[in-house]
């Protein structure tokens, strides 16, 4: 199998996409690239970054998934991220004062920049492999890097300081997308699904709607966000993971109740969790209890 990912090699979601075993990869130079090379055909797959957990959603992603053609996400992996400020052989912390790195990185290691680099000059921008890269060139114009070690050791840097992230346990989440007629996976019990949900109307209670669909049948949300539509200023869809998949009764029957009173739902897939965390049931949200209300009600009529 052919894989994409977001890259370049070396940043966190190469490192991620390692862990799903040995498949020829593409590296591409933006996410909206990643996923049209899946829509395109050019790859089978793509892992793309999702979620971080201190960051929270990652909008390229969340706004390009469920464009036309929308994708299915088929799998997730959680990637602890520690993070090093790296350096060419020789030079020291003192001597540091322009450090390369990217947005989401820089905003993970602020603290510990504040107070380990307080005069340098921190710029944002590209990839964190990148930043390895650019610091490793002979006319570099910055020190130092902020990345993961498989970018530092890559382009042969030296460690400077290392785990300086300023949440220690920091985790991004992955998902890998293919096309919609791809093999959907089964349910293993500890699943996820996620959607994009347009109301039909900006009014008050609208959300509170759509929470109900989940609430009243016992799913549990994982993740919620509001985007933008990109139409008309204050319009906005909901993007949300939730516990379950499509083929248990109390999922089905939510995107049921879904679709009947949003605009438009946008299915995006029903996966195995990377943490194997069965949902919790409460009582009358087994798939035993719903065939049982349902054939209840088949003797009524």
């Amino acid at each position: 199998m052919q894989l994409g990912f977001f890259g370049p090699v070396g940043t966190f979601t190469h490192q991620a996409l390692l862990t799903l075993g040995d498949h020829d990869h593409v590296a591409y130079a933006s996410v909206v690239a990643t996923l049209n090379a899946v829509r395109s055909g050019e790859v089978e797959a793509a892992l793309v970054p999702i979620e971080n957990s201190v960051e929270g959603g990652v909008s390229a992603t969340l706004d390009n998934l469920g464009s036309e053609p929308a994708l299915r996400i088929v799998r997730e992996v959680l990637l602890p991220v520690q993070f090093g400020l790296y350096a060419k052989h020789g030079t020291r912390l003192e001597d540091v004062k322009k450090v390369l790195t990217h947005p989401t990185a820089a905003a993970q290691v602020r603290h510990w920049l504040a107070d380990h680099l307080p005069d340098a000059v921190i710029t944002e921008g590209g990839s964190t492999a990148g930043a390895a890269e650019h610091v490793a060139a002979p006319d570099a114009t910055h020190d130092a890097a902020v990345c993961a070690r498989i970018a530092g050791e890559m382009y042969g840097l030296e460690e400077l300081a290392g785990g300086i992230a300023d949440n220690e346990s920091a985790v991004t989440r992955f998902v890998l997308v293919a096309r919609p007629d791809a093999a959907r996976p089964t349910r293993t019990g500890a699943d996820k699904t996620t959607m994009v949900l347009y109301p039909y109307t900006d009014r008050p209670g609208g959300l509170l709607d759509i929470l109900e669909q989940f609430a009243a049948r016992g799913i549990n949300l994982t993740r919620l966000e509001s985007r933008p539509t990109k139409t008309t200023l204050g319009q906005y869809c909901f993007s949300i993971d939730a516990e379950g998949h499509i083929e248990d009764e109390r999922m089905a029957e939510t995107l049921l109740g879904l679709h009947r009173t949003c605009r438009e739902v946008v299915f995006l897939g029903s996966y195995p969790r990377a943490d194997e965390v069965e949902a919790h049931l409460p009582r009358g949200a087994s798939d035993h209890d719903y065939r049982r209300a349902h054939a209840w009600l088949a003797g009524l009529r």
